[in-house]
């Protein structure tokens, strides 16, 4: 007789990831709540046109944002798509991939070594547009920063969709003599405008709740969004007031576009991964071939552009000074900590999770799912709609009036970046988990082996490549994250990301670039291993 979902260790686990993950977003929401009691006539005044300004400014540039990389990358996809075979195919989607791994403040340091005011395209720009060339800063660097990101992005989403294709079709339209235009039109369009809302979706979230990109390139008042506005009401104005109404805009839009995520079947994490590429019945004729050379080879340049300008920038600071001094090397060693603490710390409620999950699906014998196996399911969903910013400025209001916020800035900083990289752990443990329940499940019940021997003799030797994945993805996103520690850090705390945003406002660019070059490369090597991991190669 199997046991009750309640004495299994499994559900266990589940329910204090859960409740670890309640008490990190309901403890944001109590010192909003606090803060807004204490002074609700602040905070309704608040309510003005520059706040009104500033959301204004955050759809805008997200809406800009979604257009600029969505319409190319639906081209872009459907030119890798024409051509599954050709030389440096699989480089240019390696390379597409590398934005994924890189910290978006090293992405804005290339930008500017391309494009700013002392960029290598300074001179060429001048001469564009017949004066000085102004830089980069304010909408049009946002801009740019997020089609870099998100293009690659949208376009693997828009290429696995055209993988679903079936060769049918194809097979058929080749016996038809089909021509580009009505393959386009009757094969491919259908698949790519039923992958449009997910896709447009997710990269309109990912532009909404931008804070590093913004930050280090929105460049005032202007060109500010509410994240950054909530940072700046902490750290500078300090008024708590205008944070909390900040804040609690930031969530309903948040909110909003996440049910919105939600309803169109968007992939909320990205998958790093695409499909062997299908045979094509259709070939491409010269003119066809001629303009999706152009289109991979102009998308080739814009993303490989900020990466050749920050490796070559980074070699021209002077690295064996940096690798001296006391201050880079801390914030390296304290980099390598949290980033390791938050990544345990992850794969851990990840893990618990999932266990949970499967426990209760298998113990279910009919109906609808329970409330606790929904949120086994869903619960790391949850983190989507409060950015890590807004939960750093909850926790700020709150821990100030009890406590030195500083003194416990490693806590907050682990935390928030361990249940921010959960998504990304759990896509890559889940099925390797399933898969060996599967095999084991009714073995282990007959045996009545459980709990950590279970995990120890059964689970783990399945587990460990998966686990690995999950934990360099986690520790990767954690060494590059500048969300919490923007507010929480100090001269006592200092990570890599925190002290190049230093080096930066204190204009020694060079400093910032080589911080830049270390930082970018320590993160793409933890996501290369994450991503031959998960692909079953050897390191």
């Amino acid at each position: 007789m199997q046991r009750a979902p309640s004495s299994d260790s499994r559900v266990t686990a589940g329910t204090l990831a859960l409740a670890a993950i309640a008490l990190l977003i309901g403890g944001a929401f109590a010192g909003l709540v606090v803060e807004g009691v204490r002074d609700p006539s602040g905070a309704a005044l608040a309510f003005d046109s520059y706040l009104f300004r500033i959301a204004r400014f955050t759809l805008w540039q997200a809406l800009l944002s979604t257009l600029l990389s969505v319409v190319p990358a639906l081209f872009v996809a459907r030119a890798l798509s024409r051509h599954p075979r050709f030389f440096g195919r699989g480089f240019i989607l390696q390379l597409f991939a590398v934005p994924l791994a890189l910290p978006a403040i090293v992405a804005a340091l290339g930008i500017l070594a391309l494009y700013g005011r002392a960029g290598y395209f300074a001179g060429v720009l001048s001469a564009i547009g017949g004066q000085g060339w102004p830089g980069i800063y304010g909408l049009s660097g946002i801009l740019v920063a997020h089609v870099f990101f998100n293009l690659p992005l949208a376009t693997r989403l828009f290429l696995e969709a055209l993988s679903t294709v079936p060769v049918d079709q194809w097979r058929l339209a080749s016996q038809l003599g089909m021509g580009a235009r009505p393959a386009f039109r009757l094969i491919e369009w259908p698949t790519l405008r039923a992958a449009l809302p997910g896709v447009a979706g997710l990269v309109f979230m990912l532009c909404v709740t931008s804070f590093t990109i913004v930050l280090t390139l929105g460049g005032g008042p202007r060109a500010t969004t509410l994240e950054v506005a909530i940072y700046q009401a902490l750290r500078f104005d300090f008024d708590p007031a205008r944070a909390v109404t900040l804040t609690l805009l930031q969530i309903a839009l948040t909110f909003v576009v996440v049910l919105a995520l939600m309803r169109l079947g968007a992939n909320t994490v990205g998958d790093a991964n695409l499909p062997v590429a299908q045979r094509r019945y259709l070939s491409a004729g010269l003119p066809e071939t001629v303009l999706n050379t152009t289109l991979i080879v102009l998308a080739l340049l814009f993303v490989a552009g900020p990466m050749a300008a920050t490796v070559m920038s980074g070699l021209g600071a002077d690295l064996g000074r940096l690798a001296g001094e006391s201050a880079v090397r801390q914030a390296t060693l304290t980099s390598a900590v949290l980033a390791l603490l938050a990544a345990l710390l992850s794969v851990a409620l990840s893990l618990s999770l999932v266990m949970a999950r499967r426990a209760l699906a298998l113990k279910r014998s009919a109906g609808a799912k329970t409330l606790l196996e929904h949120a086994t399911d869903t619960g790391a969903g949850f983190v989507l709609v409060v950015p890590p910013i807004v939960i750093g400025a909850g926790w700020f209001l709150l821990l100030r009036t009890v406590s030195d916020v500083f003194a416990i800035a490693p806590v907050m900083v682990v935390t928030v970046n361990a249940v921010m990289a959960m998504p990304f752990a759990i896509r890559a443990i889940r099925p390797g988990y399933d898969a060996a329940s599967e095999r084991h499940e009714r073995l282990c019940l007959l045996l009545g082996i459980s709990g950590w021997s279970r995990f120890w003799l059964v689970d783990w030797p399945s587990l460990r490549r998966p686990l690995a994945t999950g934990f360099a993805f986690a520790m990767a996103l954690s060494l590059g994250d500048l969300g919490v520690i923007a507010l929480f850090g100090s001269d006592a705390l200092q990570t890599l990301p925190y002290l190049l945003l230093a080096r930066m406002g204190n204009y020694r660019t060079m400093d910032a670039a080589g911080l830049a070059l270390l930082l970018g490369l320590v993160c793409l090597a933890l996501v290369l291993v994450a991503d031959r991991l998960g692909r079953g190669e050897k390191i």
